[in-house]
């Protein structure tokens, strides 16, 4: 055996056991739980300096695929798996776990300017797919409305699509934005936009308006309150999914997001803890 060979044998070995011995883990996807991860695991780390993580999003689909090519310990997703992803990690060799971190309110945002304040399940539906197109429709200024979006590959705009439009499918002019970061400043810039983005991105530059799902049309704002009350009604959970193979080196991280000083992260961060779960 060759000099050659023996090294390309020997970081074969090195790549292999290094999940296992190292403390060290990636964790990739989803923009809407990565403030929250970024959190958690500083918090995590300060007292453990074995225990480096290193958190990126892209979006929930990234993440997933980064688990199915071996580049993530943890996939972060804002999303539940889909069956096709399932069983091409399943296919892959991965024995998946999956774990809800907390729960998140999708907020519903326009610009600042906009003197819209609530708007329903129905009609929302109507703006996203294109039947409503003018402001003035659902009582607003005589003013064209601009659809912002997430690109396909985000939880969000799966869960968006699922919850809001029952399965229906986007307007055709849908503008899809890379980040929630740049649906927030795309509608703080256009005074006809709406978008959607996790309760923990909302900031002064646009306003969130509340949401009606039931017949009388009693709207509530986007808040951790509204979402733990249950009178908001747009909160979908934030998950994790992992190999099982990782799931001693995952645990200690896991189990400290499940202690007090976890949960209080979570809420303090602006999502909504698992104990309030009904």
């Amino acid at each position: 055996m060759n000099k050659t060979t023996v090294s390309a044998f020997l970081l074969s070995i090195a790549a292999f056991i290094t999940p296992y011995i190292s403390h060290a883990q990636r964790i990739k996807g989803s923009d809407t739980v990565l403030p929250l991860t970024q959190e958690l695991s500083e918090v995590f780390a300060e007292d453990r300096p074995d225990a480096g993580i290193t958190v990126t999003g892209g979006g929930s689909g990234v993440g997933i695929s980064a688990l199915m090519e071996g580049t993530t310990d943890i996939a972060m997703t804002s999303r539940r798996i889909k069956f096709s992803e399932k069983m091409k990690l399943v296919q892959a060799g991965h024995e998946v776990r999956e774990y809800i971190v907390a729960y998140d309110a999708l907020a519903v945002i326009v610009h600042p300017s906009n003197p819209v304040s609530n708007l329903t399940r129905e009609q929302l539906e109507g703006i996203f797919r294109g039947k409503i197109t003018n402001w003035k429709e659902v009582g607003g200024n005589d003013a064209k409305i601009v659809v912002y979006s997430r690109e396909t590959s985000s939880g969000t705009y799966e869960f968006f699509k699922e919850s809001v439009l029952q399965n229906r499918n986007y307007m055709a002019g849908v503008l899809s934005m890379p980040a929630t970061g740049a649906v927030i400043q795309s509608v703080s810039q256009t005074k006809g936009a709406i978008g959607y983005v996790g309760l923990a991105y909302l900031n002064p530059a646009v306003k969130a308006v509340g949401i009606s799902y039931t017949a009388d049309g009693a709207c509530a704002l986007p808040s951790t309150e509204t979402a733990m009350d249950g009178s908001y009604p747009v909160v979908r959970p934030l998950y994790y999914y992992y190999d099982k193979k990782m799931e001693k080196i995952v645990a200690p991280y896991i189990n400290f997001i499940e202690s007090p000083e976890g949960q209080s992260i979570i809420l303090e961060s602006g999502f909504i803890p698992k104990r309030s779960e009904k």
